[in-house]
C-alpha cells in the first residue's frame, strides 16, 4: 500500500467511532464566516477577470496560453468556493450561499441545482457504492467485457492517467450536468432547466465578449477564443476529473456493491484519500486549491468551511491514527495508480487490470 502513517501519537481506537462522535470533535471549528467567504469570492473573481483579460491584452501566443492556463486554475478555485456554498458550509446564510454558489459556478459552466443532486445527494450519500456513486465508478471484469469495442477503448483512455479532462467533460458535464437526458436524470425540475439556461447564457456572453475583443484589437478570433475560453475550460475539466479520481481511487480504497457491507465499512472515513503535496518555492498546491485535498474531513462533516478544513483534518488524524488513508502526491504514484486501478473485483476486494488480473493486495477494511 502507498499510504503513509500520521506522525501524531495517540491510541488507535478499537473501531472507528460513530460519525456523530467524530463530528463532535469538529464542532469547535465549524463556525462560518461571511466576511472570509465574501473576501475569497472577491479575490477569485478578480483573478479570473485578470486572467481572461490577459488572453486578450497580451499578444505573444505563449503568454496568451499561460494566461489561459492561469484562468483554468482560477476557475477551479471559484468552483471550490461554489462547492462549499452548495454544501451550505460557506456562509451562515442559506440564501446567500445559493446565490454565491450560482455566481462562482458560472466560469465552470456548472448548473448549481444539478451539481447539488449529483454531488451532495449521490456522491456524499453513497461514496464508492457501485450503482449509486457514478463518478469514476470502476467496472467489473464482466461489465467491461460486455461493452462494445468503442466503449472499451474509451474506458482505456479514461483510465490511462492522461485523460481526466475528457472523462469529466463527457461523462459528467456533458451527459449529467448540461441539459441531461431523462435517462441520465429521470427527475425533472424546472430549476434544473433554469440553471442550465443560466450557464448557457454565461457561456454565450463569455464567448461573445472574447470575439468582440479580438475584432476590436485586430487579433484572430480563433486564437483569443482558444486561449481565453477553450483552454481554461478544458484545464478546469482536467482539474476536477483529476481531483475526484485521486480522492477516491487508491489501492488502499475499496468500492462496494452491497449497501450493508458499504455501511459497515464507515465509508465517510474509509473511502477517501488525504492527498498531501510538497511545497514548491514556498507554495503548497493544497493551499492554492482552497484545502480541497483535506478530503477526509470534508466527507466526515460537509458543514466544515473550506477555510477550516486543514485544522479539521489534523484533528481527525490525531484522534484516528492509522485509520485514514494519507498519500503524498507524486506523478510516479499517480501513474502507478492509473496503471493498477483499471477494474475492480468486488468479491476479492482488490483492483485489477483490464484482463481481471489483481494488481494490488485486497483492501482490509477496519470497521
Amino acid at each position: 500500500m502507498h499510504s503513509v502513517a500520521t506522525d501524531v501519537a495517540g491510541p488507535v481506537p478499537a473501531k472507528i467511532p460513530h460519525r456523530k462522535v467524530i463530528r463532535s470533535w469538529l464542532l469547535p471549528i465549524s463556525t462560518r464566516s461571511t466576511a472570509i467567504a465574501l473576501g475569497l469570492v472577491a479575490l477569485d473573481i478578480a483573478l479570473f477577470a485578470l486572467a481572461i483579460a490577459a488572453t486578450v491584452v497580451l499578444h505573444h501566443p505563449l503568454l496568451k496560453v499561460l494566461a489561459g492556463a492561469l484562468g483554468g486554475l482560477v476557475i477551479a478555485r471559484l468552483f471550490i468556493l461554489g462547492h462549499d456554498a452548495c454544501h451550505q458550509s460557506f456562509t451562515a446564510s442559506r440564501g446567500l450561499n445559493r446565490w454565491l454558489g450560482r455566481i462562482v459556478f458560472l466560469p465552470s459552466l456548472t448548473p448549481y441545482s444539478l451539481w447539488d443532486v449529483g454531488h451532495n445527494v449521490v456522491h456524499h450519500g453513497y461514496t464508492n457504492l457501485k450503482g449509486f456513486d457514478f463518478v469514476w465508478e470502476p467496472l467489473s471484469r464482466e461489465q467491461y467485457a460486455a461493452l462494445p469495442g468503442w466503449r472499451r477503448a474509451l474506458e482505456r483512455i479514461y483510465r490511462s492517467g492522461w485523460a481526466p479532462w475528457l472523462y469529466y467533460l463527457v461523462e459528467v458535464w456533458w451527459l449529467r450536468m448540461f441539459f441531461p437526458s431523462r435517462r441520465r436524470m429521470p427527475t425533472r425540475r424546472a430549476v434544473f432547466t433554469w440553471d442550465c439556461l443560466l450557464v448557457s447564457a454565461a457561456a454565450v456572453a463569455w464567448i461573445g465578449a472574447l470575439a468582440w475583443a479580438a475584432l476590436a484589437t485586430g487579433q484572430p478570433v480563433w486564437l483569443v477564443e482558444a486561449t481565453g475560453f477553450a483552454l481554461p475550460f478544458i484545464l478546469w475539466n482536467g482539474f476536477i476529473g483529476f481531483v475526484v479520481y485521486v480522492h477516491h481511487t487508491h489501492t488502499g480504497i475499496a468500492w462496494y456493491a452491497d449497501k450493508g457491507a458499504w455501511s459497515d465499512a464507515q465509508p465517510f472515513v474509509s473511502t477517501t484519500v488525504h492527498l498531501m503535496f510538497d511545497s514548491f518555492m514556498g507554495i503548497n498546491m493544497g493551499t492554492v486549491l482552497h484545502n480541497i485535498m483535506e478530503h477526509t474531513a470534508h466527507h466526515v462533516d460537509m458543514s466544515i468551511p473550506l477555510y477550516r478544513l486543514r485544522q479539521a483534518q489534523k484533528i481527525l488524524e490525531s484522534k484516528m491514527p492509522g485509520r485514514i488513508v494519507i498519500q503524498r502526491f507524486s506523478w510516479r504514484w499517480y501513474f502507478d495508480t492509473a496503471r493498477r486501478c483499471k477494474l475492480y473485483d468486488i468479491a476479492a476486494r482488490c483492483w485489477t487490470d483490464f484482463a481481471g488480473r489483481p494488481t494490488a493486495d485486497p483492501v482490509i477494511v477496519a470497521t
